[in-house]
């Protein structure tokens, strides 16, 4: 099972790991990221390459 942890205190709602995801696991809730339906990832790492702040680790 993957686990998608987001630093709160980095992430700053940019948008970049929603537009990026090939599957839309991203939503932004109150200026931050939120991944839902964890269990659809595709474990291709884009989120985590693509944030500007590196504020997104994935975790199988």
């Amino acid at each position: 099972m993957v686990k998608i942890m987001i630093d709160t205190d980095k992430c700053t709602g940019c948008e970049t790991c929603a537009n990026t995801c090939p599957v839309g696991l991203y939503e932004i809730v109150d200026a931050k990221a939120v991944p839902e339906n964890v269990d659809e990832c595709l474990v291709c790492r884009a989120c985590e390459a693509q944030c500007p702040e590196g504020a997104i680790q994935v975790i199988e």
